[in-house]
C-alpha cells in the first residue's frame, strides 16, 4: 500500500482527498499545519507528499526546502491556489515534482499522482519492455536502480534533477529546447517564460562537474542544451 501525507489546513479540502484517496487504496495521513506536516514528512516514510503552498503557520514553499534537504527522493506535490507561471516555477524551483492548481477535479490528482508514482517506483519499470542502462562518456545511469555514477562516484539527484538527467540521456547528441524539457519533464507543453529550466541545468552541471572539470551539458545558444562531449 503506497503512503501519502496529505499537508493541508482546509477541512473541505482534507476531506474531499483523503476520502478518495483512501477508496482508491492509499494510506493516507494528514498534517493541519505546516509544522506538523514538516515534522512527520522528516520522521515517517512517505510515497508521495501532497503540500499545499498556502498554509497559516508555515509558507509550503519553505516546507518543501526542508523536507528537500532531508529526502531528496519523496515525490512532492503541491497544491496551489495561485495559477500563475511564477508561482508554479517558484515551487518546481523549491524541489516539488508537480503542482495541481485549485479547484481541481479529484481525476486530475490521481493521474498526477500515479504519474508520480511511475517515476519514482523502480517496481514500476520493466526491463524487458525498454532499455534501463545509459551511458555516455564516462556517466553511467541505472534507471531501475536510480543510481548514477560519473566514474567511480555516485552522484545523488533530486527526483527532478534525475529526470532532466535521463531525459539528456535518452537523447544523447540531440539539442532539446526548453519547451521540450518542460513537457517531458514537468509536464508542461508550453514555455512558461521563466528560467526553471535553466535553473535545473546549472543543478546538473554544478553535481556532475563536482569532481570532474569535462563538461557534457552544453548551451545551444537561442535554441536549448545539448548532451555531448567537448
Amino acid at each position: 500500500m503506497k503512503r501519502i501525507l496529505l499537508i493541508e489546513d482546509e477541512s473541505s479540502v482534507v476531506s474531499f482527498i483523503k476520502k478518495g484517496l483512501s477508496e482508491e487504496g492509499y494510506e493516507v495521513s494528514v498534517a493541519l499545519n505546516g509544522s506538523q506536516g514538516a515534522h512527520m514528512a522528516m520522521t515517517y516514510e512517505y510515497d508521495v507528499i501532497i503540500l499545499d503552498i498556502m498554509l497559516p503557520d508555515k509558507n509550503g514553499l519553505e516546507i518543501c526546502k526542508e523536507i528537500r534537504s532531508y529526502n531528496k527522493k519523496v515525490a512532492i506535490l503541491f497544491l496551489t491556489a495561485l495559477g500563475t507561471a511564477e508561482n508554479i516555477v517558484l515551487g518546481l524551483e523549491t524541489g516539488a515534482d508537480d503542482y495541481l492548481v485549485k479547484p481541481f477535479k479529484f481525476i486530475e490528482l490521481q493521474a498526477r499522482i500515479k504519474s508520480l508514482l511511475r517515476r519514482t517506483d523502480p517496481a514500476q519499470l520493466t526491463p524487458t519492455t525498454e532499455p534501463y542502462l545509459y551511458r555516455f562518456a564516462d556517466i553511467e545511469l541505472n534507471d531501475l536502480t536510480k543510481i548514477v555514477k560519473r566514474g567511480d562516484s555516485v552522484i545523488t539527484f533530486t527526483s527532478t534533477e534525475y529526470r532532466l538527467l535521463l531525459l539528456f540521456m535518452k537523447n544523447p547528441t540531440r539539442v532539446l529546447s526548453r519547451t521540450e524539457i518542460l513537457d517531458q519533464v514537468w509536464g508542461v507543453d508550453f514555455d512558461m517564460g521563466t528560467n526553471v529550466v535553466d535553473v535545473y541545468v546549472n543543478y546538473l552541471r554544478k553535481k556532475l562537474e563536482q569532481n570532474n572539470t569535462l563538461r557534457v551539458i552544453h548551451t545551444v545558444i537561442g535554441m536549448g542544451y545539448v548532451l555531448k562531449e567537448e
